[in-house]
């Protein structure tokens, strides 16, 4: 049985970056054959760049849009997704601009004890395939879960039926699939039309 690691494959490594914006962890470099010390030589010859603990970015490759999605689902070892006010965004539901990224994390990841990154706002739950659709390299949170999860944190009542009505108008959803909505709104006037 052979014990040695692979060797190192840089067409594997530019091949996970470039489903990912870019940017690889460091499990995905060992993966690919490349060990600490290995990406440490790399990153002093300027082709690899160290954006946060763990992750990585290819340095010649062109900046994304949304790479602050990217390193955030990277940091959650690809398990957590884009959600709430950010997924909103996404969807191009409302006029919720949020300052930070909203992450879903697995609700057996409530326990966990670790450093969140500056910028970065954790909810758990566990979100099933069905209710997530990808933006690009990360995966989000579907326009319905999206705004069920909004109604269920109290988002402010104007923007949360902004949100609704301009996802049911434009037949992303139905105004039946909102009970979270329309109970966070009934106080408030209703979903209204």
């Amino acid at each position: 049985m052979d014990c040695r690691p692979p060797k190192p494959d840089w067409d594997l490594l530019f091949e996970t970056a470039s489903a990912q914006e870019g940017y690889f962890t460091t499990r995905q470099a060992a993966e690919a054959g490349y060990s600490t010390q290995l990406l440490l030589k790399h990153i002093r010859a300027g082709r690899v760049v160290r954006t946060r603990r763990g992750i990585y970015r290819l340095v010649h490759f062109p900046a994304g849009e949304h790479e602050d999605l990217i390193t955030a689902w990277l940091w959650s070892d690809r398990a957590g997704v884009v959600s709430h006010q950010t997924a909103l965004a996404l969807h191009g539901l409302s006029d919720a601009l949020p300052a930070n990224v909203h992450l879903t994390l697995p609700q057996a990841w409530r326990r966990r004890r670790f450093r969140i990154p500056a910028g970065v706002v954790l909810h758990h739950a566990d979100v099933p395939p069905e209710d997530r659709a990808w933006f690009g390299a990360a995966p989000t949170t579907n326009p319905r879960r999206t705004l069920n999860d909004c109604a269920r944190e109290s988002m402010a009542p104007d923007l949360l039926r902004q949100a609704a009505q301009q996802a049911i108008r434009r037949g992303i959803v139905a105004r039946a699939e909102l009970g979270d909505v329309e109970e966070a709104l009934r106080p408030f006037g209703g979903l209204g039309t």
